[in-house]
């Protein structure tokens, strides 16, 4: 099983609990598979008991009609309020079902009154290790919605934080696509403020609150993301000559090359702890909740509450270990360059977690993926010098670097252990204070991250 996540952002099985498994036995049983969009495909099967995650997909994939390239796009996943994880082509999803229990207590903080009413249902959607150059050269129109029903959902639920003006250029297609072409005058306006949680994330959906709107004239008033929203709409673009069917595709891709942008795009998502920079005289700290997704391309970790980026790191950036021992808390470390008060240093974080030990096994079976995958790319392109332009990589294409934008990484809003390696001994640096009389601000820059040297020990303090 890979990927997992605790009391994180909801996701469809959040809606209502739900069986995907009617009954059991050697007879046909009813098995119900959800798709991003909430919908349901019940299939009949045989020997539901035994049925592996393998042969459960292309039972899906011939029900769906769908082409050979949904066998590496697309994995089973078993949901529930309290824990998402992929399943291997191997496991028995009836199974692992019948072992739910004991992976919530191993991998969760739940109360055991929610653990003992958790249900989890199947569903059909993305896998984690479909590389997006691969994504790029879809054309199926079935697949790339599923792809975007998925997308549009995780930006919907800021899974995949994004900045206003992004969410607008995405929310904009996502009116496209439900509402048809953009059409001057009052109507569209109406159907589009009618449904605008559909096009946006909730928190770009609220009206302002204040004693300065509250004597401000009393007619309508556009929400914050409404307007932008609105103007993107009508900037997207149409071909008159272009039939419908093709024109779906197209925004269907628009949407998630737009998605591809976000370094957090195809992610398996985890819950977990770090620690709040100590505050104040009395150096009080804490913990605040984040989410940690993991990709193909790195690690993020995301501010639950806040919706934004605390620590975005490559592979190559990081170095990294997963501790547990006795009654000791699990915890997943990332170590990473970056300085204190202007010298060079490495850094440490501990992410507190009770699926420390799935991110761990993630992080190195995607950096074995990567290693595995390397040889046969630089092959393939030395194969065809003269094929033309290629999809750009990743490493390509535009980051977003908008200052204050919610990919960027905070590290002031992290507790760090500094410390240096002299090649005679570790030494910790500790901070010369946590606080001043005459400035509360931090004077830390943006992070540029150089590749880290891994050290052969780990300071854990």
């Amino acid at each position: 099983m890979e990927g997992g996540e605790g009391s994180g952002p909801p996701g469809p099985a959040e809606r209502s609990h739900r069986s995907s498994v009617s009954s059991v036995g050697a007879r046909a049983a009813d098995v119900l598979v959800y798709l991003m969009d909430d919908t349901v495909v019940p299939l009949a099967v045989e020997n539901v008991a035994s049925i592996t995650a393998q042969d459960l997909h292309r039972t899906i994939r011939e029900a769906l009609q769908l082409p050979d390239i949904a066998v590496e796009a697309f994995a089973l996943w078993l949901i529930s309020p309290l824990l998402e994880v992929q399943l291997k082509p191997k496991h028995q999803p009836y199974k692992v079902c019948r072992q739910w229990p004991d992976l919530l207590f191993r991998f969760t903080d739940a109360p055991e009154d929610d653990m003992a009413v958790d249900e989890p249902s199947l569903q059909f959607r993305r896998n984690v290790f479909f590389p997006k150059r691969k994504e790029l050269q879809v054309n199926n129109e079935d697949v790339l919605r599923l792809l975007y029903e998925e997308a549009k959902f995780n930006v919907l639920e800021v899974r995949y934080p994004c900045d206003v003006e992004d969410c607008e250029k995405l929310g904009a297609l996502v009116c496209r696509l439900e509402l048809g072409p953009y059409r001057q005058g009052q109507q569209t306006a109406c159907a589009v403020k009618e449904k605008l949680d559909s096009f946006l994330p909730a928190h770009l959906c609220k009206r302002p609150h204040s004693l300065f709107t509250a004597f401000r004239s009393r007619g309508p008033r556009l929400v914050p993301g409404e307007q932008g929203l609105l103007s993107a709409y009508q900037e997207v673009k149409e071909e008159a000559a272009c039939p419908e069917a093709e024109l779906l595709t197209r925004h269907y891709r628009a949407y998630l090359l737009k998605c591809h942008e976000l370094p957090y795009y195809g992610c398996a998502f985890f819950c977990g702890e770090v620690d709040k920079p100590a505050q104040g005289f009395l150096h009080r700290g804490g913990r605040k909740a984040v989410t940690v997704a993991i990709n193909l391309e790195g690690v993020h970790v995301i501010d639950t509450k806040e919706k934004h980026v605390l620590l975005g790191l490559r592979f190559q950036e990081l170095s990294w270990d997963y501790t547990c021992s006795g009654d000791d808390e699990p915890i997943l470390w990332l170590e990473f360059d970056g300085e204190s008060e202007g010298m060079p240093v490495n850094k440490l974080l501990k992410v507190y977690s009770k699926q420390a030990e799935l991110m761990s096994g993630l992080i190195e079976y995607c950096i074995e993926l990567s290693l595995a995958k390397e040889p046969a790319l630089a092959q393939e392109a030395k194969a065809s010098p003269a094929a033309g332009p290629q999809p750009p990589t990743a490493s390509q294409r535009h980051k977003l670097r908008r200052q204050s934008s919610v990919v960027c990484s905070r590290i002031q809003h992290l507790a760090t252990i500094d410390y240096v390696d002299d090649g005679k001994e570790i030494k910790r640096v500790k901070p010369k204070r946590t606080t001043s009389f005459f400035s509360r601000q931090l004077s830390l820059g943006p992070a540029a991250y150089a590749a880290v040297q891994p050290t052969d020990s780990l300071e854990q303090g």
